[in-house]
């Protein structure tokens, strides 16, 4: 969950996380609880690396960027079909029909979102920002991922000050359930 580092390192280790997770999806055969177990483990990851980059790094692109306000525009789009794709895999069983095109279409969206940002938007950062702006980026995602959700909530407000008032809150129960579930272990 948290790796050290600037925005760009800690970010582009929870890329390498669930690049590895979606490696052993791929690798599976059936479904059942295995695969119940790296979905929802998938799901925690995309959910709080989501709210963590809305929080801070989004409002940093549009404060350094030029055209700032049009690439975060696009990267919470991502986010929110990123985010109704894994609502869509917490509601199936592993053994529905159409639960591998569901991964499929997921895979596909995160692949060529981590690809936009790490070819795009990271660079940029990188040069628009100074080191310590980046270290204290990372410092603050790395926080909100220890409080944020870990389920996806489709409806819930994508501004990064309603994700800073309610996100802890959210957090806090989806982590008890998961708790009492044993989910995402």
């Amino acid at each position: 969950m948290g790796h050290g580092g600037n925005v760009i390192e800690e970010l582009m280790a929870d890329h390498r996380e669930v690049e590895d997770m979606f490696g052993r999806i791929r690798a599976m055969s059936g479904g059942g609880q295995a695969l119940r177990d790296v979905i929802d483990q998938v799901t925690v990851e995309l959910v709080r690396h989501s709210v963590a980059e809305e929080q801070y790094l989004y409002p940093a692109v549009r404060e350094h960027l030029d055209g700032g306000d049009a690439l975060a525009d696009r990267e919470i789009e991502d986010h929110r079909q990123v985010e109704d794709l894994l609502k869509q895999l917490e509601d199936l069983r592993t053994d529905d029909p159409t639960v591998g095109s569901v991964l499929r279409q997921l895979m596909d969206e995160v692949s060529a979102h981590v690809e936009d940002e790490e070819t795009n938007l990271f660079p940029m950062l990188r040069t628009a920002c100074t080191p310590e702006q980046l270290d204290d980026l990372g410092d603050k995602v790395r926080r909100a991922k220890a409080m944020a959700p870990t389920r996806p909530h489709p409806a819930a407000p994508d501004s990064p000050m309603a994700g800073k008032l309610l996100g802890p809150g959210v957090g806090l129960v989806d982590r008890a359930r998961d708790f009492v579930t044993g989910r995402g272990k």
